[in-house]
C-alpha cells in the first residue's frame, strides 16, 4: 500500500509538471508475449507461459528539458520497468533511470542512476541487444552460477557524452560511497564510436567493483567490448567480442571467458524485419570438462502493424558441452543441457 501511494502521488506531480510545460514527456513502451520452452523445471517438463518484455522490456517514463539560453539545456529523466503479466513494478520504482543534469556544446552530463556508457554504447551492436529473452550481450546464459556480462545499470553515477562528426564519446562513474575507501564498490565505463555511414565500430571498457572485505579486498569485474556493423543495401551486418575477467576477493582462481556474436538484420519489406543471430561463450580458467561453453542461435521475424505497433515471432536454442545446464534466457534458471524456445509477441510505444 506504501508503495503504491508513493507511486500515485509521483505520477500526480509529474502529471501537474506535464501540464504546466510543454517539455515534459511521458512515454512508455508495453511489450507482451506468448512463450514455450522446453526443459523448464528438473523433471525437464515443458512450459507455456505469457512474459513481458520480448523485444524491449516494458517500461513507463518521464522525459523533460527546460532551455537555459546559449543552447544550455537542463534535463532530467524518471524512467520504471513495468511486468505487464501481472502489472507489477520491475525493480524499483524508477530503477531503470533517475537523473538530472545539463546538456551544450559540451555535451551532456547526468547525474543519479541510469545505464552504463558500456551499455548506451554496445548494445546497438547487437540485433537482438535490447530483446528481454534470447540476447547474451549484456550477460551470457546462466551456466553453472556464472553471470559474465557487462556493467549495465549503475546508480550514485556520473554519466557523460559527447556526440562529434561521425563519433561519440562517453564515460560513466559510479562512487562506491564507503568511507575512507574510494575503490570499495564503484563502478567506471569508457567507450568510443565511430559511424563512418555504412560502417560504424565501437571499443568500450567497464569495471565494476565488490564492496570490500574486511582487509579491503575486493572482487573486481573487467570487461572490454569491440563490436562493428555494416550496411549492405537492405542488409546490416554485426559481430562483437567480450573479454571478461573477473578477480575475487578470495583469492581464488580468477573467472574468465570471451563472448562473440555475430548476426544480422535484414529489410525484407517496409514492414518486415528478419533478424539472425549466434551467440558463443568460451568459459575458461576451469577444470577440464568443468566448462559448459554455452551457444544460442536466434531467429526473429518482425512485422510493423504502424509506426508504433509491432507483432514478432521469435525462436531460440541454446546447447551447453559437457553436461552442463544451459538456457536461452540471460536470467532465467536452467535445467537442462539444451533448450529449445519459441515465442510470439506484440509491442506499442507511445
Amino acid at each position: 500500500m506504501k508503495k503504491t501511494l508513493i507511486c500515485a502521488a509521483a505520477l500526480t506531480m509529474i502529471a501537474g509538471l506535464a501540464q504546466a510545460q510543454s517539455n515534459v514527456t511521458i512515454y512508455g513502451l508495453i511489450d507482451a508475449n506468448l512463450t514455450y520452452n522446453n526443459n523448464a523445471d528438473v523433471a525437464k517438463n515443458s512450459q507455456s507461459k505469457l512474459n513481458s518484455g520480448g523485444m524491449n522490456t516494458s517500461r513507463l517514463g518521464f522525459r523533460g528539458t527546460e532551455d537555459l539560453g546559449g543552447g544550455l539545456k537542463a534535463i532530467m529523466q524518471l524512467e520504471g520497468g513495468l511486468l505487464l503479466d501481472t502489472g507489477a513494478s520491475d525493480g524499483d520504482l524508477f530503477g531503470r533511470q533517475a537523473n538530472v543534469g545539463l546538456q551544450g556544446n559540451f555535451g551532456k552530463l547526468v547525474a543519479g542512476r541510469s545505464y552504463s556508457t558500456t551499455y548506451d554504447f554496445v548494445l546497438p551492436f547487437d540485433p537482438m541487444g535490447y530483446s528481454g529473452q534470447y540476447s547474451w550481450v549484456t550477460s551470457a546464459g546462466a551456466t553453472g552460477g556464472r553471470k559474465d556480462g557487462m556493467l549495465t545499470a549503475v546508480s550514485n553515477m556520473l554519466k557523460y557524452q559527447y556526440d562529434g562528426e561521425g563519433y561519440k564519446l562517453g564515460a560513466t562513474y559510479g562512487f562506491g560511497e564507503v568511507a575512507g575507501d574510494t575503490s570499495s564498490g564503484a563502478k567506471l565505463a569508457l567507450a568510443a564510436s565511430v559511424n563512418f555511414g555504412a560502417v560504424a565500430a565501437v571499443l568500450a571498457y567497464d569495471q565494476n567493483n565488490s564492496v570490500a572485505i574486511a582487509g579491503g579486498a575486493m572482487d573486481e569485474a573487467k570487461s572490454i567490448h569491440l563490436a562493428g556493423s555494416y550496411q549492405i543495401n537492405d542488409a546490416k551486418l554485426f559481430a562483437g567480442y567480450r573479454n571478461y575477467k573477473k578477480t575475487l576477493a578470495t583469492g581464488a582462481t580468477d573467472l574468465r571467458s570471451d563472448l562473440v556474436w555475430a548476426g544480422l538484420n535484414y529489410q525484407l519489406t517496409p514492414a518486415w524485419i528478419l533478424t539472425g543471430i549466434y551467440y558463443y561463450q568460451d568459459i575458461k580458467n576451469m577444470a577440464t570438462g568443468a566448462d559448459a561453453d554455452p551457444g544460442m542461435l536466434v531467429a526473429r521475424a518482425r512485422y510493423a502493424l504502424s509506426k508504433r505497433t509491432d507483432i514478432y515471432l521469435a525462436a531460440a536454442y541454446a546447447k551447453g558441452t559437457n553436461g552442463k545446464l544451459v538456457g536461452v534466457s540471460r536470467d532465467d534458471v536452467a535445467f537442462g543441457t539444451s533448450q529449445n524456445s519459441a515465442t510470439v509477441g506484440i509491442q506499442h510505444r507511445f
